[in-house]
């Protein structure tokens, strides 16, 4: 067989290649058959390694390393591998690399590179001034780009201007256009800005409408966000999967388990009820929704669970207070070799505290960086400080607060002080409202909840005293709170 012959075979097997194990093959024989630096070759297989999710990124760069004189293809294929990696900032190494050794950049680069820039360093402006001075102002790929890296960082004034300069040099601007500038506001928290630009939109794809769905769906604004569903529909638009965890995530908002049922219905006659994502939103939903049952239901037939999953059903559990319930799916878990995250051990403690099983939070609480390798947060050690105090253990919180290894804060010194309140304990209140006070010493609820300590214990001239104080200090009393006693 022909080198030429060879060559077009060893392309249509880098071409189908679904494997490492299978392009190593192919590559060994490339080199057998000298055929290791044919050009074509060459970058199917680096391709593969360097973009394929099945690929191996450390590989293409031994395979870069190896090459001569790589050309603009090779460098826009590491560029762009790095732009969807955990290390975006080695696309600029390579980019600048790229310019050090004379090979020529094109439009992909920048596409690629202002990608990589966007979860990097969004806000700095080399890359905006290279684009100019290479001149390729007038790609509207480059530019739909920078329209993305300025949106990403919420810089609405750029993201804008690209935008317009786009329109003024005569690119047609396109939906991707649109829905960057449509990003930026939402970015900026400028939700009714960003519908406004939304409903100026020529055209409005999927991604466009997912993206204003997921808006409102963030600002917790449920109903406009089962509104815009609908409207998308009637128009035809046909929802993805991140359309549909945001409709799903509105039903649980609402607590409307009729509408929720009925996206149920419109996932499964529609395809999506395989994916494991729009599942997960499904459980959270019932389970806010207070349906238990078909919350175990959707959990029970998933034959695919991710830790999200299992985190779902154990949060589930622990707000209805089905302490034993997480507590079995926890053992469950962590026997299907599931590694447990802080989500999984906040939900626990707080099934049971719900459940009054303080023995077993402290037990969990301790070894849960032990046994699982999980960092406790303020989180963590708010709800097992609430636990204690709850429970009337106030010395034990009071102890694990002042020797938590990371800083305090109002809200956890807050918990404490509330059940300084339930259990009538004044001396702990006065130690915890001295601690609050330095926190935030212009916040009157605190002044006001330590009163109603002093007054529950009889103890009116100390009571009174404390109104004196947050009076004299011109601290702010929260909405609702008064001093006229019941």
């Amino acid at each position: 067989m022909g080198s030429a012959n060879v060559a077009s075979t060893l392309v249509y097997m880098a071409e189908r290649c679904t494997s490492m194990r299978d392009l190593k093959l192919i590559h060994a024989h490339a080199f057998r058959t000298c055929l290791h630096q044919h050009t074509v070759v060459l970058g199917k297989l680096f391709r593969f390694a360097a973009v394929s999710p099945f690929g191996d990124l450390s590989y293409a760069h031994n395979m870069f390393d190896q090459m001569p004189h790589p050309s603009t293809f090779f460098y826009n294929t590491l560029i762009r591998a790095h732009s969807h990696s955990t290390t975006p900032s080695l696309s600029s190494l390579f980019f600048n690399s790229m310019r050090e050794n004379d090979v020529a950049a094109d439009e992909f680069s920048f596409t690629f590179l202002l990608k990589s820039r966007s979860f990097t360093t969004p806000f700095v402006h080399d890359i905006h001034s290279a684009v100019f001075k290479f001149g390729f102002c007038r790609h509207l790929h480059v530019q739909n780009a920078l329209i993305h890296m300025y949106a990403v960082g919420g810089v609405i004034l750029l993201a804008r201007r690209v935008f317009e300069d786009a329109i003024k040099v005569g690119l047609d601007v396109d939906s991707v256009s649109w829905s960057g500038l449509l990003v930026a506001h939402l970015r900026a928290g400028e939700l009714d800005v960003a519908r406004k630009v939304f409903d100026q939109m020529p055209e409005r794809d999927v991604v466009s409408w997912t993206i204003m769905l997921s808006g409102y769906s963030r600002a917790k604004r449920p109903r406009e966000t089962l509104a815009l569903f609908q409207e998308m529909r009637l128009v035809g638009v046909w929802p993805d999967e991140v359309t549909m965890v945001s409709v799903i995530s509105a039903c649980a908002e609402l607590g409307d388990v009729e509408m929720g049922r009925m996206v149920h219905r419109f996932v499964e006659e529609n395809g999506f009820g395989w994916m494991v994502t729009l599942c997960n939103a499904l459980i959270d939903m019932y389970g806010k929704c207070g349906c238990l049952e078909e919350a175990w239901h959707m959990f029970d037939r998933m034959k695919r669970k991710s830790l999200i999953t299992w985190n779902a059903m154990i949060i589930v559990c622990a707000n209805h207070g089905y302490a034993d319930d997480a507590s079995s799916l926890f053992a469950w878990m962590i026997g299907s070799g599931v590694v447990p995250d802080g989500v999984t051990i906040l939900s626990l403690l707080v099934a049971y505290a719900h459940k009054g099983l303080i023995d077993e939070g402290i037990r969990l609480f301790a070894s849960m960086q032990r046994e699982y390798g999980v960092q406790p947060r303020i989180e963590h050690y708010g709800a097992v400080v609430d636990m204690l105090g709850r429970s009337g253990r106030l010395k034990e919180a009071y102890a694990l607060l002042t020797s938590m290894p990371i800083p305090s804060n109002d809200v956890i010194w807050g918990a404490l002080l509330g059940a300084c309140k339930i259990h009538s304990d004044v001396a702990m209140g006065e130690r915890v409202i001295k601690k609050l006070l330095e926190l935030k010493p212009d916040e009157g609820g605190y002044y006001i909840l330590l009163r109603d300590i002093y007054v529950a214990a009889g103890r009116t001239v100390e009571a009174n005293e404390m109104r004196q104080a947050m009076l004299a200090s011109g601290a702010r009393k929260n909405p609702g709170c008064s001093w006229v006693e019941a």
